[in-house]
């Protein structure tokens, strides 16, 4: 619990609540961290080795991510232990029974995250009636089911060319974690040209230097398969994915994937952040020192967030996509900006920007409350 506390600052964390509810076997935590901008918004995240510091910092994560994004929204996170892929019924029961423990928790919606969907939404959105990235059934605007992350990576890759002298079109590609961000991020990046040759998701990896057929694959997933279970290239385990030597590389799965014992494997030209906090900070320096771009995560991937706010205001499908691109698009090239200009890495650049809105929100504030 002191380490806990050890990560917090003058932003936050607000709240820190743990969830046990032993009769459902619900075991889970949220994290509140700043809401100076509006009520937090964060995804409900599902694994089995999910921990309360990770809570904590994929909280803050958001928190900068609605900042820089011009967001009404603060940030939060969810973390729910357990297995995503465990039988329907009990999933449905222990999502219900945390939609109903967060209920008096107004100054936080929830949204998906890994490991949970747009029907966990749904669920949370019948007993509490706050919920985003709900079915479109019900009037939401299903982000994962559009790619709404997926296309604002695709946005973020298009401003980054201008400052990586690489063309998209031919360029080749590798996902780790070919999931619902990676394998949406993939397919717009095809679409523009590129060539994905590598992906990976839990059980291994699959590599082709001819390309990989991406609808293959997602169809695959689709079926509750691994990308292992293709044929279309040579199957290597989980971890090869860093040696995939490429021009573009998506880290689209857990935090803290890259870090100072394997980032001297990576061979790539840009690394564009889609999973949140993908890289350590020695990681992210040690690519600025070596010339190789990296787009910060809560700048490349907030096409989820941005869509989820536009659902939560009424807005359209089309409306999301547009918002998206705008913003993404703006806050790249300011970041890289910034970045060239005063020679920082690329998340300094991004930190400072957010920062600075959350604490001029601050000081509107009464009681200097976060």
């Amino acid at each position: 619990m002191k380490q806990l506390f050890e990560i917090g600052d003058h932003l936050g964390p607000l709240k820190v609540i743990h969830i046990n509810v032993p009769s459902i076997d619900l075991k889970a935590v949220v994290a509140i961290d700043n809401v100076v901008c509006g009520p937090a918004i964060g995804g409900v995240r599902m694994a089995p080795d999910v921990s309360a510091i990770e809570a904590v910092r994929l909280a803050r994560a958001m928190t900068l991510k609605n900042s820089a994004a011009g967001l009404a929204h603060g940030g939060g996170k969810s973390v729910i232990y357990g297995d995503p892929k465990m039988d329907s019924h009990q999933k449905e029961k222990i999502i219900r029974g945390f939609a109903c423990a967060i209920r008096d928790l107004k100054e936080y919606i929830p949204g998906p995250d890994m490991g949970t969907d747009e029907m966990c939404m749904a669920w949370t959105q019948d007993e509490i009636g706050r919920a985003v990235g709900l079915p479109a059934s019900i009037g939401g605007i299903p982000l994962d089911e559009i790619g709404a992350t997926g296309f604002g990576l695709s946005c973020s890759i298009d401003v980054a060319l201008d400052y990586c002298d690489l063309e998209l079109k031919g360029a080749r590609v590798v996902v780790q974690g070919f999931g619902s961000v990676g394998k949406h991020a993939a397919r717009f990046l095809v679409k523009k040209g590129a060539v994905v040759i590598g992906a990976s998701d839990s059980c291994g990896s699959i590599f082709n230097l001819q390309g990989l057929d991406v609808d293959g694959l997602i169809e695959l997933k689709g079926k509750g398969k691994s990308v292992c279970d293709s044929t279309q290239g040579e199957v290597l385990e989980r971890e090869a994915v860093i040696d995939m030597e490429c021009d573009i590389w998506i880290p689209a799965a857990r935090p803290d994937v890259l870090d100072k014992n394997n980032i001297d494997r990576l061979k790539t030209k840009m690394v564009v952040q889609g999973a949140n906090i993908p890289l350590t900070p020695e990681a992210e320096q040690y690519l600025h020192e070596k010339g190789v771009l990296s787009i910060p995560d809560f700048i490349a991937n907030a096409g989820g967030v941005i869509c989820a706010a536009v659902e939560y205001y009424g807005g359209t499908e089309r409306g999301a996509f547009q918002t998206i691109k705008e913003k993404i698009t703006r806050n790249t090239r300011a970041v890289l900006e910034e970045s060239k200009n005063n020679n920082l890495v690329p998340r300094e650049a991004a930190v400072a920007h957010a920062v600075k809105r959350v604490e001029e929100g601050m000081t509107t504030r009464r009681w200097s409350l976060f």
